[in-house]
């Protein structure tokens, strides 16, 4: 355990968190909604410092990151805890279930990237579980990852207040923001949050010049109308057409039985949202390669195979065709 950051305490040993919107007050002896901050005789700790539940070496794309150096490796890891409740979680194991892991401190955290280092592994990602819950950990680690040069993500619902957000990007190089949907109802009914403050995490991200990609489960009924996805891409394309947009196909999991959305479905997302933004992929479809253009040209910049990718459509970060610059981190 550790002493959490951003919260006050209060009368008869309760305290506040100030981590993420729910904004928590916790009396003695209970946690937050995320399970990871707890109130221990009126001071709160976070629970998972230096805990992991999982651990892998991935091909960047897995996070999902397109523009971000394609084609090389990250080393995964992360924790237990959540701060939403999202009824067709895909790591539901460790993000709900699980309620503790293996000790990994942060100068070990060093010493375990410096051991994966290799020809064309960049450095770790925070991911699996919500990062935003494991802030002290994070906060603690990445500085030091960035030291020694290694890159630092961060795969989160960005749930999360302002100020610690603007603490922490300093240390972060990149960003797959899950916008879960386009609407106040989806998301107070579907993931038990609110919608205003991702995008407001999305906007401050792309201000601070952090490299952000966007991933939408596309959830069949729910928020895949015509609307909604001509309202999220439209709000993309205000901020930086040039963002990535990764609409993914769900599945049944956790508490959902809905049937799987529909290819049609995805691909007829993608058709409107390539009206607003000129980068749109589909995820958890093997079938669908998801190779990146010239949007000046139409040329092919980047041929991907699964996870094979083949950059030599582009010369550093701008199209061989027609010279035009590309947003594309090599």
């Amino acid at each position: 355990m550790k002493e959490a950051l951003f919260y006050e305490t209060l009368g008869n040993f309760f305290v506040q968190c100030h981590l993420c919107p729910h904004q928590c007050r916790i009396a003695n002896g209970k946690a937050g909604r995320c399970r990871v901050r707890k109130n221990i005789e009126g001071k709160l700790y976070s629970l998972n410092y230096g805990l992991v539940t999982a651990v892998n070496l991935d091909p960047i794309e897995k996070k999902p990151l397109y523009h971000f150096y394609p084609g090389s490796q990250i080393l995964s890891l992360g924790t237990f805890g959540c701060n939403f409740q999202c009824g067709f979680c895909q790591n539901y194991e460790i993000a709900h279930l699980a309620i503790n892991g293996d000790e990994l401190l942060p100068e070990d955290l060093v010493k375990f990237t410096q051991r994966y280092q290799r020809e064309g592994m960049i450095g770790v990602a925070y991911t699996y579980s919500e990062p935003a819950v494991w802030y002290e950990y994070i906060f603690a680690s990445a500085p030091l990852l960035k030291k020694l040069g290694f890159k630092t993500v961060l795969v989160t619902n960005g749930f999360i207040n302002k100020e610690p957000l603007e603490k922490l990007l300093p240390f972060i190089d990149a960003l797959n923001i899950d916008l879960k949907g386009i609407t106040e109802e989806y998301y107070h009914q579907v993931c038990q949050g609110s919608l205003t403050p991702v995008l407001e995490v999305i906007k401050t991200s792309v201000m601070y010049g952090v490299h952000v990609e966007i991933t939408t489960l596309l959830v069949p009924g729910l928020n895949d109308t015509y609307e909604q996805i001509e309202e999220l891409a439209s709000f993309l394309a205000n901020l930086n057409p040039d963002i990535p947009l990764h609409f993914s196909r769900y599945f049944p999991r956790y508490k959902f039985n809905l049937p799987p959305t529909p290819v049609e479905s995805l691909m007829r997302a993608q058709k409107l949202a390539r009206k607003y933004l000129n980068y749109v992929y589909l995820g958890n479809l093997p079938e669908i390669f998801n190779d990146t253009f010239c949007p000046n040209c139409g040329a092919l910049l980047i041929r991907r195979n699964y996870f094979e990718v083949d950059t030599s459509g582009l010369l550093e970060n701008t199209c061989r065709q027609c010279k035009n610059k590309v947003k594309v981190i090599l």
